[in-house]
């Protein structure tokens, strides 16, 4: 496949600094808080509160790590496969002009997915430590997730709406 590297490299770069910073983070706030505490960054709206989550987003099928692992290694699979089978290159999901917004938003989701699917592998849970308490408590990699799917559905709507016109 002839410039394939051009087509995943900024989706594996950005995937690669989106671990870095994940886990980072981690190491961060697993060394400078108390599990279960919360630390007030801004009363009653923000807190920084250390948990070990064994289950998905929000808490979810809590207890059944191991099924989310072999879930999200299946998925990660699957994901790299249609990159590297050229699923998104040129003449496929990132032909058009967005190519570049759906390579970040895929390296932020990939990177996020890799993040936590470390901790798993390392701790059997994910750290999350971001706590505004109107919400489950969450991670950078959560977050990371969060934003590249915003992003790619964002992009592929206005995409899609704008090719009827």
């Amino acid at each position: 496949m002839p410039g394939g590297k051009g087509k995943t490299g900024v989706i594996v770069l950005i995937g690669i600094l989106v671990v870095i910073i994940d886990q980072l983070s981690k190491i961060l706030f697993s060394n400078t808080l108390v599990l279960n505490k919360s630390i007030p960054v801004i009363n009653n709206f923000f807190h920084l509160t250390l948990i070990h989550n064994t289950g998905i987003a929000f808490g979810i099928l809590k207890g059944n790590s191991k099924s989310i692992l072999i879930v999200t290694i299946i998925g990660l699979a699957l994901i790299i496969y249609s990159l590297k089978r050229d699923f998104l290159a040129s003449k496929g999901f990132l032909g058009r002009k967005t190519l570049f917004i759906r390579k970040i938003s895929i390296g932020f989701i990939l990177g996020g997915a890799f993040g936590n699917m470390i901790d798993r592998i390392r701790f059997g849970y994910v750290i999350d430590f971001l706590d505004f308490r109107i919400w489950p408590v969450f991670n950078l990699a959560d977050s990371f997730i969060t934003i590249g799917a915003v992003i790619l559905f964002w992009d592929l709507f206005i995409t899609t709406r704008s090719n009827k016109a």
